[in-house]
């Protein structure tokens, strides 16, 4: 089969830099809102304790520049996801398992022992991705996230060891 015919897309990590931020900030606003603009991310992404990653594809010609980013915070013990937006059309297809990987090796090699993150209970993918890649509950925010129709969802607070 061509590799352009691929289900999987051929995707590379490349640590998230300024000149990822416009591509992290489409894939972010088509994902939740209210979104970050590539300011806001940038001004995280300038702090120290910050990092993230973003899924580059190696064919360009016949899918869109990028499929998907993580950025994560660490410091001491502690690692946190503040957020990770994979494009709808690649879910299912490894992309954010790949980003949480690479996010946990780097918070693992700058020092961190766990990691957390919240997720909208009602994201059900969101749930069994992290769930498979071994994140449990340890708390709940009720109506932590506000949604355009009005309404407010409950967010959980799931953990993972890193050691």
């Amino acid at each position: 089969m061509l590799p352009f015919l691929r289900r999987s897309p051929e995707i590379d990590l490349f640590p998230l830099s300024d000149e990822h931020l416009g591509l992290a900030a489409d894939i972010h606003r088509k994902r939740f809102s209210p979104a970050w603009s590539a300011g806001e991310l940038r001004k995280l992404l300038g702090q120290k304790p910050v990092f993230g990653h973003i899924a580059r594809h190696m064919n360009r010609v016949v899918s869109p520049p990028a499929s998907g980013f993580v950025l994560a915070r660490s410091v001491g013990e502690e690692s946190e996801i503040l957020t990770i937006c994979v494009d709808r059309n690649y879910i299912h297809n490894g992309v954010g398992w790949r980003l949480m990987v690479a996010a946990m090796q780097e918070a693992r090699a700058r020092g961190a022992g766990y990691m957390l993150l919240e997720v909208d209970a009602n994201n059900g993918v969101a749930l069994g991705l992290y769930r498979k890649l071994g994140f449990f509950e340890v708390g709940r925010r009720n109506a932590y996230y506000a949604h355009d129709d009005g309404t407010r969802s409950t967010a959980l607070v799931l953990r993972r060891d890193l050691g």
